[in-house]
């Protein structure tokens, strides 16, 4: 049962997917880091000054005792955290495409040379093309 199961982990496609599962977390981390970090603070400069991840609906506001402690927390639709959500997902959609159109591209076998032209009749094609010819103009 050890052995059956070495066999099954050492395919290439288990190893395949190990690396694809990996790479994937990893390349998540950099994209997520990338868009909290770099591209929401430049798209909220432009934006007013505006952090997305603040943007939210308060649906009921928090319920403070007299010390100023939290008992009910407030309820709220946080959409600006949906609206970072929805950016990183288009960068990694983007990566992704990148990252498949360049394998794609590395895979694909180089073109054939273009066929060579026919070449012209053999000298028997020639031959017979011509009692061919020959017998047409008797009739």
């Amino acid at each position: 049962m050890f052995k059956e199961f070495k066999d099954f982990i050492m395919t290439g496609n288990v190893i395949d997917l190990a690396v694809a599962v990996i790479l994937a977390g990893a390349v998540s981390a950099v994209v997520k880091g990338f868009v909290n970090l770099i591209m929401m603070p430049i798209i909220g400069h432009f934006a007013n000054r505006v952090d997305f991840k603040d943007l939210k609906i308060i649906l009921a506001d928090a319920i403070l005792d007299a010390d100023g402690v939290v008992i009910k927390p407030e309820n709220a639709i946080l959409y600006g955290e949906w609206v970072n959500t929805i950016i990183s997902l288009v960068i990694i959609g983007f990566v992704l495409f990148l990252i498949v159109k360049a394998y794609n591209k590395a895979r694909k076998p180089k073109a054939a040379a273009a066929p060579a032209a026919p070449a012209g009749p053999t000298k028997e094609e020639q031959l017979l093309m011509e009692i061919r010819d020959a017998i047409k103009l008797q009739k």
